[in-house]
C-alpha cells in the first residue's frame, strides 16, 4: 500500500474494478469461483440448470403486463374487462407454475442433495420469474436439457 493516499485509493479503487470484471465475467460464464456468495454452491447451479431447462409462464409476465398496459388505454369497456381478465388469469397462471416449480424442485434437490438449504428453493422462483436473456449467470443449458 502506498504512502500517498491518493494513490492508495486508485490502487483500492483498481483492485475493486478488477473484482467486478472478474465477478462479470463469471456471471457470463458460469466460473464458480468468481460468482457472488449467492450462486456459488452445486445446488445453485442445480437449481439454475433446472429452471433454465424449463419454459416458465412467469418469463412472459413483464412482457405481458406491458402488454396489457397499452391495451387498456382502449376506450372501450368490453376490450378493458377482456384486458382486466387475462391479465389476472395470467397471475394465477404464474403462481400456479410457480408452486408447482417449488414442489418439483424440492423434490429433486432431496433426492440430489438431502435437504434443501435455506433460500435454495426461492431461488429457484425469482429465477424463473425473469426474462430468460437477463437472468445473471447466464443460461448455459438449452430448454429442455435438464440436469441429471
Amino acid at each position: 500500500m502506498p504512502n500517498d493516499r491518493k494513490a492508495a485509493r486508485e490502487q483500492s479503487r483498481a483492485g475493486v474494478r478488477d473484482d467486478r470484471a472478474r465477478m462479470r465475467q463469471a456471471l457470463d460464464t458460469d466460473d464458480e469461483r468468481y460468482l457472488p456468495l449467492r450462486d456459488k454452491g452445486p445446488n445453485r447451479r442445480y437449481i439454475r440448470q433446472f429452471v433454465d431447462a424449463r419454459v416458465n409462464i412467469g418469463e412472459f409476465l413483464m412482457i405481458a403486463a406491458l402488454v396489457f398496459v397499452i391495451l387498456s388505454f382502449f376506450q372501450s369497456i368490453a376490450v378493458q374487462s377482456a384486458v382486466l381478465m387475462a391479465f389476472w388469469v395470467l397471475i394465477v397462471a404464474v403462481i400456479v407454475d410457480c408452486v408447482l416449480l417449488r414442489r418439483k424442485l424440492k423434490r429433486k434437490l432431496t433426492d440430489k442433495f438431502g435437504t434443501p438449504n435455506q433460500g435454495d428453493l426461492w431461488y429457484g422462483v425469482t429465477r424463473a420469474l425473469q426474462l430468460r436473456r437477463l437472468r445473471l449467470p447466464k443460461p448455459q443449458v438449452r430448454r429442455g436439457q435438464y440436469p441429471s
